[in-house]
């Protein structure tokens, strides 16, 4: 089946959604965007997901380009074009087109892409868990904002891929890590903590990340907001990381060493398990 984008009002042959090429999004960066996963017909955590890309809207100062209740019926409409069940959705807002200059343009509509597909069925067993590395953190340093400008995490990626690993967890100046390039970071102490790095400028305040905050108390595990550095991590019992798509995922070796004893813990295990449990509540509309 070919897949179906929604471009400007339109639902439209993927293969043909287009932009125009003094669109700001794709000259400037000046655009943000959102990510939701879809699991068994179900969006997870959608209200949050849509918080953020009203705080991100306001911080760039761009209008929403159709109203939030408009919004959410064109994500599950491009979902359904696109017969997706298990997958994710992502939809983008720049600030549209206008000749090309670097002040903001005092007339322009907002540009929405909207595109969806399909991936494999997931799974609460998180599999083998995946393997890291370290690069430093080159960012700009509003990353708390969820732009589109993401060539400083695409070049950590593509260095991981070239090492064999899954992703690149960013350092900063005083060795401290923030994120990964797509994912927050987090490591379980040999006194049982979860720690994560504290929202600020330097990290995005992950919705998968907030959720799980949420499942861990819960549970009644202690989560400290604090940085931690690479040592602490190998260190550290286990690793893990969380985002929309990768969900909880465990971290069994960094820059090539075993974090523990070098396989999936108990405590990201749990909370992947939890986390999916959670998140399934809302009714399907696939």
């Amino acid at each position: 089946m070919s897949r179906v984008a929604y471009v400007n009002g339109r639902y439209v042959p993927h293969r043909e959604a287009r932009v125009h090429v003094e669109d700001r999004g794709y000259q400037f960066a000046d655009a943000v965007y959102e990510v939701i996963g879809v699991v068994n017909g179900r969006f997870l955590d959608e209200e949050p997901h849509l918080d953020r890309l009203d705080r991100s809207l306001k911080e760039l100062r761009i209008a929403w380009p159709i109203a939030r209740g408009a919004l959410k019926l064109v994500l599950r409409e491009t979902v359904r074009r696109n017969r997706v069940r298990n997958g994710l959705v992502y939809f983008q807002v720049s600030r549209g087109v206008a000749r090309r200059d670097f002040g903001f343009p005092k007339r322009v509509r907002p540009s929405l892409v909207v595109t969806a597909r399909a991936t494999p069925p997931v799974s609460a067993d998180p599999g083998p868990g995946v393997a890291v590395i370290t690069v430093p953190d080159i960012r700009w340093k509003r990353v708390d904002i969820k732009t589109t400008g993401l060539l400083g995490g695409a070049l950590g990626k593509q260095k991981a891929r070239e090492q064999g690993a899954y992703e690149a967890w960013q350092v900063d100046n005083d060795g401290l890590v923030t994120e990964g390039t797509s994912s927050n970071a987090w490591i379980v102490t040999s006194a049982g903590e979860l720690v994560t790095r504290p929202i600020g400028h330097e990290i995005l305040a992950g919705i998968t990340r907030q959720t799980v905050k949420k499942v861990a108390a819960d549970l009644q595990l202690a989560v400290v907001e604090r940085p931690f550095s690479v040592a602490e991590a190998l260190a550290a019992r286990e690793a893990f990381m969380t985002s929309a798509t990768s969900f909880v995922t465990p971290i069994v070796r960094i820059d090539g060493k075993p974090v523990g004893d070098g396989r999936p813990g108990d405590v990201a295990r749990r909370l992947r398990a939890e986390y999916l449990r959670a998140v399934s509540v809302a009714e399907p509309f696939v």
